[in-house]
């Protein structure tokens, strides 16, 4: 089952809000480690910094237990 953390993930990494706004937002400016404002939301050069940040973790998701 996705979790709220998991499509906030999944959002920063892919551009594509799969939960509340508000998820995905937080979880932005944690991994950028500073406010992150919406209207910088709007930049190419920020979400390629958002997508290399949320990398690791959104391959983490898509792992599967075995390590395939």
């Amino acid at each position: 089952m996705l979790t709220r953390q998991d499509a906030a993930i999944i959002g920063a990494y892919t551009g594509i809000c799969f939960g509340p706004f508000s998820d995905m937002h937080e979880y932005i400016e944690k991994i950028m480690g500073r406010p992150a404002w919406t209207h910088e939301l709007a930049s190419p050069e920020m979400w390629e910094a958002i997508k290399e940040k949320s990398k690791d973790d959104f391959l983490a998701l898509c792992a599967t237990e075995d390590g395939e």
